[in-house]
């Protein structure tokens, strides 16, 4: 039996988290994100928040980057300056998960960025944010839905070919696009909702919903094929990640 391709999820890191009589720093993850890598076939791996230069190390263990959801990328990431509107900076998860992206496409592993994973993509790509809009986070703590249409001929598209309606929760969104990347699809008022590196260029792709909210499995179960060195049709990729290796525990 195949070994399934081990996909790390970045997490939160969050002071006074509470649980039975316990209210400690913890580094935490909603559980959707790792139950949607399970569904889509793959075996789930919490990345919490560590030192960047360790970053190359924890990409060589992995098939497969998910980049998830959280706070707002900070605005000097990309030479803004803040807008009154941007939640407040979680510089420590910036450098963290703008370290696992950098690692990741420099070791042509597959990744998917979920919103502010696709944000942070942009941004490590040298893009910019628009920093708020309205309409696609109505109600404060509650998921919303809106459709999003595929751009014909894109990674997303391969894997979601019809329009749908996504799961969202977010206010910032992709302004200026970063170096390679294209928009792969767009909600009905414009907003890119799906951005990624063309083929051949490693599998990348970056979607601004959360799919781990909703019941549809297709993005992550393409992530999770990518991780396998395999295409849509479960033919062999022409540019499979790298295996990983065996390197005992104590090498890292």
């Amino acid at each position: 039996m195949a070994v399934p391709p081990l996909i790390g999820v970045s997490t939160y890191l969050e002071a006074g988290t509470r649980w039975g009589v316990w209210e400690l720093e913890a580094a935490l993850l909603p559980a959707g994100y790792p139950r949607l890598v399970q569904r889509a076939g793959g075996l789930a791996a919490l990345l919490p928040p560590d030192a960047p230069e360790r970053a190359a190390q924890a990409v060589a263990r992995l098939d497969g980057l998910v980049v998830a959801g959280g706070p707002d990328v900070d605005p000097a990431r990309y030479g803004a300056e803040r807008d009154p509107r941007t939640g407040p900076p979680a510089p420590a998860r910036d450098a963290w998960e703008l370290a696992l992206i950098e690692a990741a496409l420099a070791a042509r592993l597959p990744l998917l960025g979920i919103c502010r994973g696709m944000q942070l993509l942009n941004v490590a790509l040298g893009g910019t944010l628009v920093q708020h809009l309205d309409g696609h986070a109505e109600v404060v703590g509650v998921f919303g839905g809106h459709p999003v249409r595929p751009v014909p001929g894109t990674r997303y598209a391969a894997a979601v070919p019809e329009e749908t309606t996504v799961p969202t929760y977010h206010h910032q969104a992709v302004d200026r696009l970063g170096r390679g990347l294209i928009p792969s699809a767009h909600a009905a008022d414009g907003t890119v909702e799906a951005i990624e590196l063309p083929s051949p260029a490693p599998w990348v792709l970056g979607v601004q919903w959360h799919p781990e909210m909703g019941e549809d499995p297709r993005v992550m179960r393409a992530l999770v094929r990518a991780a396998s060195g395999e295409t849509p049709s479960g033919a062999p990729a022409e540019t499979p990640a790298p295996a990983r290796t065996s390197t005992p525990a104590s090498a890292v």
